[in-house]
């Protein structure tokens, strides 16, 4: 149910959808006799496509995500596990198409295959299965794996967790599945921007774990100002921010969550 509802919701909350609603709404008002109203709406529509696509407005909502965990540091004992959350294959053109087809946060897959290779002894973990709604769904896990083991990870280190559908089914399923020791080093690799609600999701879930953020999107707050000169990449920046924020605000109230907005903690590396 919780699901389906965020899909659902999910769709009219983007901005990008949210303004071309409005400017459909305005357009459809000015065939009948609220011309005035209908002129408003469409005005006010353009107003928020030009905000969300030419402003510094999508850096600025992506920046406080991004920089609220540091870079991964090495110090310490190597881990013994190191997960990755799905997001990064598109699993229904990869079936189609026989080949892997990655999308805009291939750098999830890319740390995968680095972090395999440079930590031999660790378990890999992929959690991630299908968030598509309308479609016959099909899991990335199967086809991340067989990734690895293209790239000479042995089965043996494998474990793939194809169910989850959410980042707290990610959590949920991936603990219940690893069952981590006490004193077990694990690292968390998805999207910087990403990271603040997949940290809360698996403490919530028991799950103490260090972030591995990777695809930051920006160069860090040197871009809190910078425009976009293409409308396209301004509103997929704003989309993809105010999607996380009222993810963060949704997961911390219906209890999915351990905080509105986790940061970094101290782990005991030793």
């Amino acid at each position: 149910m919780f699901f389906s509802l965020s899909k659902i919701l999910g769709f009219f909350v983007v901005p990008s959808n949210t303004v071309a609603i409005l400017c459909a709404l305005g357009a459809l008002l000015l065939l009948t006799r609220f011309r005035k109203a209908g002129s408003r709406i469409l005005a006010f529509g353009m107003f928020l496509l030009l905000v969300c696509g030419y402003s510094s407005l999508g850096n600025l909502l992506m920046l406080p995500l991004t920089e609220r965990f540091p870079a991964w540091s090495a110090a310490g004992r190597t881990p013994d596990g190191i997960i990755v959350l799905g997001g990064s294959i598109d699993p229904e053109r990869s079936q189609a198409r026989g080949s892997l087809e990655i999308d805009a946060s291939a750098e999830r897959i890319v740390t995968m295959l680095q972090l395999a290779r440079r930590y031999p002894q660790a378990r890999i973990v992929f959690s991630g299965g299908s968030a598509n709604l309308i479609q016959e769904p099909v899991s990335e896990a199967p086809i991340a794996g067989d990734l690895l083991q293209d790239f000479g990870t042995p089965a043996s280190r494998i474990v793939l967790e194809g169910d989850s559908r959410t980042t707290a089914e990610n959590a949920e399923f991936t603990r219940k599945l690893v069952s981590p020791k006490p004193g077990e080093r694990w690292l968390l690799v998805t999207s910087a921007f990403h990271m603040p609600r997949s940290i809360g999701a698996f403490r919530k879930a028991g799950f103490d774990i260090e972030a591995y953020p990777v695809d930051w999107r920006t160069r860090g707050w040197s871009d809190a100002s910078m425009p976009f000169t293409a409308l396209s990449a301004g509103l997929a920046r704003t989309d993809v921010a105010v999607h996380e924020w009222i993810g963060l605000i949704a997961y911390w109230v219906t209890g999915r969550s351990s905080e509105l907005f986790p940061g970094p903690r101290k782990i005991n590396q030793t």
